[in-house]
């Protein structure tokens, strides 16, 4: 079943997004897809000079795109300097999110001295602790935990199965996924004299802005003294593992498979594409407005804004051994090199 509904003319659509309409105003949309896959009752957008080549064969009602692009297309339209952001909020419009009945289920547990507020919904087998304040319209589904002493602001959701430990602060209109785990023991342990590992007691807890995603399967360690704090608009994929006391600034983007070691800082409009990891002999600071690409490691503390890179390209797997058996032999060909340098005199 599509999780879209509803209707808006296109006239609608422009005022939510500042763009120009070009065609009819009146035209009705119910719904958004692809170029290649829209029908006649959806809009589509080109973002991407990629794609192009799909306005000639594309069957959408109307398309959203950029004022260069217009000539391209004779349908109607919604002309903005950026597309994707339009479609972005034209896209929001039709959602249907999973939706749940206010109050409480009779299946639902909920501590004696939880306050939950009137227009708030808790599903069949969910788990409220005590103490702990659900605010207005928020949704926790099915199955999903909320432990002692938590906050949650309003509109918040929690999906199915997801876990929040004691003592977590989530802000407003933020979403928890499936299997997302918010609050579980940092990863602290040190040696006694026989080499037996110590637990360090996590006595912090977690603290989450607003209009904050957190994938399917993320955990995110709850503080060993004081909060591991996400701050507001930051926006994390499915499987990303945030150790304790880390802090990540205001809209920054961590895609899937990222690891990020305890107590690192990250600062506001990073981008952490898929599978980097940071960790290093230190605590990590990555300024603002920094990017880092798919599989990076990132070592050692970024202070510059930019795009940072890592790893090698892959290549086919003979060539790849070969040149990787070449790279244990640099420092020796270093070596070599600084050896004639000196004996040529440079």
């Amino acid at each position: 079943m599509s999780r879209q509904s509803g209707s808006h003319t296109l006239g609608e659509l422009a005022e939510l997004t500042g763009a120009e309409v070009s065609g009819d105003p009146g035209r009705i949309i119910r719904g958004v897809g692809s170029l290649e896959q829209a029908t006649a009752e959806q809009i589509s957008h080109l973002s991407s000079a990629t794609y192009r080549s799909q306005l000639e064969s594309t069957r959408a009602g109307a398309v959203i795109l950029s004022p260069e692009d217009a000539a391209r297309w004779a349908g109607d339209a919604l002309l903005t300097d950026n597309p994707y952001l339009a479609f972005a909020r034209v896209s929001q419009r039709f959602e249907t999110p999973p939706s749940l009945e206010k109050g409480i289920h009779e299946r639902a547990t909920v501590a004696g001295s939880a306050r939950i507020d009137p227009s708030a919904s808790v599903g069949p087998g969910a788990v409220i602790g005590e103490r702990t304040e659900l605010g207005p319209g928020v949704c926790v589904h099915a199955g999903a935990v909320i432990g002692d002493d938590c906050t949650l602001a309003a509109d918040v959701r929690v999906m199915p199965n997801a876990v929040i430990y004691s003592d977590v602060r989530i802000g407003a209109r933020s979403i928890l996924h499936s299997g997302a785990v918010v609050g579980g023991d940092g990863f602290g342990f040190t040696p006694d004299a026989a080499g037996r590992l110590v637990a360090i007691a996590q006595l912090g807890g977690v603290t989450i802005g607003a209009d904050v995603n957190v994938g399917a399967a993320t955990t995110i360690d709850r503080g060993a003294l004081d909060d591991t704090v996400i701050e507001e608009g930051v926006k994390i994929d499915n499987q990303v593992q945030i150790g304790h006391n880390c802090h990540i600034a205001a809209h920054t983007v961590i895609c899937g498979c990222v690891g990020i070691v305890g107590s690192t800082r990250i600062g506001r409009h990073v981008v952490l594409a898929g599978g980097v990891g940071v960790g290093g002999d230190g605590p990590i600071e990555i300024c603002d407005q920094v990017v880092v690409s798919g599989m990076t490691h990132v070592s050692a503390s970024i202070t510059e804004p930019g795009i940072y890179s890592g790893g090698v390209l892959h290549s086919p797997s003979r060539r790849w051994k070969r040149n990787a058996l070449r790279l244990l032999r640099l420092d020796e060909l270093f070596r070599r090199v600084a050896s004639l340098e000196r004996r040529l005199g440079k």
